[in-house]
């Protein structure tokens, strides 16, 4: 585990803390004939011997850390613009973790005792699923027949109520199975207060009783699904 934790320690440094904005743009921008790409990689080189200690029994470790992080970035670089960025970014970071455990199980006899097909693997899935996708599904249907018309959300950002109500139910869901009640009183208010400027200027009641409605489902079902969680991972 020792192991896996520093070459994970390595990729953060070299990925996220020493990559500047301006190293990423230019490997956008100019591919595989950006010379940052090949700082970038060196970076990543460095990080590994410093952080292993300039310990070369671990050379093919390093060479294939190396060669795949390469290969990825550039794969990267010239799909970043046919595939969603933040499906590319977790793809990609996914592959490099995929990497590290694959050289850790060329060195030891490691295993992640991960059992996908357990009951609290699966029951964990499947409340993960009803506390984002299932329930906005079920809180859209409930809420269609007040709908406000586009003239009521022209300024919003594209789906980002959905995406606030996932947020929010994933936070009161994580609040209930920790057993940390008084987090949802302080993310409902932090919602009123941020709301606070739509509700004031609305010219009728319409609005804030729509908000009103969507919040109080959204939360309610966060509530709900993690009470059943707590009771059938119990079982």
């Amino acid at each position: 585990m020792e192991f896996l934790i520093k070459l994970l320690l390595a990729h953060i440094l070299g990925d996220f803390l020493f990559q500047p904005d301006k190293w990423i743009k230019d490997k956008q921008r100019n591919g595989i004939r950006s010379k940052y790409l090949y700082y970038h990689i060196g970076v990543h080189l460095l990080m590994l011997l410093i952080i292993l200690g300039f310990d070369f029994k671990f050379w093919l470790g390093y060479l294939i850390i190396v060669i795949s992080h390469f290969v990825l970035d550039v794969l990267k670089v010239y799909l970043h613009e046919k595939i969603n960025g933040v499906y590319l970014f977790f793809i990609d970071q996914i592959t490099h973790v995929a990497v590290l455990y694959g050289v850790v199980k060329y060195y030891m006899d490691f295993h992640l005792n991960i059992d996908i097909l357990s009951y609290k693997f699966l029951l964990l899935f499947v409340v993960l699923l009803l506390v984002t996708k299932v329930s906005s599904i079920i809180i859209k249907l409930i809420m269609a027949k007040w709908a406000l018309g586009d003239n009521a959300i022209d300024s919003s950002l594209k789906n980002a109520g959905a995406t606030i109500g996932i947020l929010e139910r994933l936070f009161v869901f994580a609040f209930v199975v920790t057993n940390h009640w008084e987090g949802i009183g302080f993310l409902l208010a932090a919602k009123s207060v941020f709301r606070f400027g739509d509700l004031s200027k609305s010219d009728d009641r319409k609005l804030t009783e729509y908000i009103l409605i969507g919040t109080l489902l959204s939360f309610g079902f966060a509530i709900l699904t993690g009470i059943l969680y707590q009771y059938f991972y119990l079982r």
